[in-house]
C-alpha cells in the first residue's frame, strides 16, 4: 500500500512530495476505525506550523480530508459500524497519508457522510466549511443582522462565508479580484448586498463599505490575507490585498476583525483605533480543532453540521475540482504547494 508523503529537508527551496510504502498494524486499537478512502482533498502544508507544535518527522503525511468507507472497527468504537460512509479530517500528527487506499483514524475525528452527498464534494470542501465555520461563528460570534465583509469573496473560502452567513440573515459585502470574479459574485445578489471591484485602481473600499453601512462600519471581516505596508514591487495577487489600516478603518464599534495572516504587526496608531472602536482581531487557525482536545465534542458537531449543510445545499463550491487520479497526485500537490489558495481533490 502506498501514500503520499512530503520530505521537507531544511537545504531545499521547495518541500519534495514523494510515493512511500505504508502499512498497517494486524490489530486495531480501542477507538480506532479501518476505513476505505475514496477520495481525498489536497490543502497546502503548513511546515512552520507543524515545526512550532514539535512535529517534526523526515518524511510528513500528505492529504488530510478524507472520505471513505468503513471497513472495521476497533473493540471499543461506538459511533461507527462496518459499511458507514464516513467523513472527516486527519489529526497534524497523523502517521498515515490519506492518499492510503486504507487508513486506520480514531474515530472521534469522523462523522457519517449524508448519501447524497459525493466523497470527491465533501473532501474538497470540508477543509474550507470548517474555517467558515471558525471564523463566523467561533471568533466573529455571528448573529442575524449583523453586517459582514468577506475579502474575496470568489475564494472557496471566501465563497463558504457568504453562503453561511447569508443562511444566518447576516447582511453581507464582498470584494472582487478580477472582472471574471466580480462577474461570479455579482450572480449572487440579492444574498450579497454590494460587490466591491478592488482589481480596478478606482476602487476605494473604505467609501463603500460607509456607504452601504451609513457611515457606521461592518460588525465583522473575515479576510485572505493583508498587506502590512505599501511596496515600490508588489506581485499583482498581493497588490489586491487590503492594507490593515482599511480593514480597521471599515470596522464598526465592537466590531471584529478575523484575520488568516499569521504575522500581522499592528502599530501603536492602529491598536489606538481599535481602542477607540472597542473593536477586537482573533487569529484564524483552523487546526486548533484537531491540535487539541479540548473542544472535541464541539468540533464534531461543527463537521456534522458543515456535511448536512451541503447535502442539503446550503453551502457550495464556485468551481468543484476535478478529481485527479492517484498518479497525478504529486504534481497537484505540488501546484498547492506553491499556491496555498488553489484545492486538489484526489479520487481513489
Amino acid at each position: 500500500m502506498k501514500g503520499l508523503y512530503c520530505r521537507a529537508d531544511v537545504s531545499d527551496a521547495e518541500p519534495k512530495f514523494v510515493i512511500q510504502e505504508a502499512t498497517l498494524p494486524d490489530v486495531l486499537a480501542g477507538h480506532q476505525v479501518r476505513i476505505q478512502v475514496k477520495a481525498c482533498g489536497l490543502s497546502s502544508l503548513d511546515l512552520k506550523l507543524l515545526s512550532d507544535v514539535g512535529i517534526q518527522r523526515d518524511l510528513i503525511p500528505v492529504g488530510r480530508e478524507v472520505a471513505g468507507v468503513v471497513l472495521q472497527v476497533g473493540p471499543k468504537v461506538t459511533f461507527f459500524q462496518p459499511e458507514d460512509e464516513v467523513v472527516g479530517i486527519l489529526p497534524l500528527d497523523a502517521t498515515c497519508s490519506g492518499l492510503c487506499e486504507v487508513i486506520d483514524v480514531d474515530e472521534y475525528y469522523l462523522v457519517q457522510k449524508p448519501e447524497k452527498l459525493s466523497p470527491v464534494c465533501v473532501a474538497g470542501a470540508l477543509r474550507d466549511g470548517l474555517c467558515a465555520y471558525t471564523a463566523l461563528h467561533t471568533h466573529a460570534r455571528m448573529a442575524a443582522g449583523h453586517t459582514l465583509l468577506v475579502l474575496d469573496g470568489a475564494s472557496s473560502f471566501g465563497l463558504m462565508c457568504i453562503q453561511l452567513a447569508c443562511y444566518h440573515g447576516v447582511k453581507v459585502l464582498t470584494t472582487s479580484h478580477s472582472q471574471q470574479k466580480h462577474t461570479f459574485l455579482e450572480q449572487l445578489r440579492p444574498s450579497v448586498a454590494r460587490v466591491i471591484p478592488v482589481h480596478n485602481d478606482s476602487s476605494d473600499l473604505l467609501s463603500v463599505v460607509m456607504e452601504e453601512t451609513g457611515g457606521l462600519g461592518v460588525d465583522m471581516v473575515v479576510d485572505s490575507g493583508v498587506r502590512l505596508h505599501k511596496e515600490e514591487e508588489e506581485t499583482e495577487e498581493r497588490r489586491l490585498l487590503p492594507h490593515k489600516h482599511d480593514i480597521i478603518s471599515v470596522l464598526g464599534v465592537g466590531g471584529h476583525w478575523v484575520t488568516s495572516h499569521q504575522d500581522l504587526q499592528l502599530d501603536p496608531p492602529d491598536c489606538r483605533l481599535l481602542h477607540l472602536k472597542s473593536a477586537s482581531v482573533s487569529f484564524l487557525n483552523p487546526e486548533v480543532w484537531t491540535a487539541s482536545s479540548a473542544q472535541q465534542g464541539r468540533y464534531l458537531h461543527v463537521l456534522k453540521d458543515i456535511v448536512e449543510k451541503m447535502s442539503a445545499g446550503v453551502l457550495s463550491r464556485p468551481q468543484p475540482e476535478e478529481a485527479v487520479p492517484l498518479y497525478e497526485a504529486t504534481v497537484a500537490m505540488e501546484t498547492v504547494q506553491r499556491h496555498p489558495k488553489k484545492k486538489a481533490v484526489v479520487q481513489l
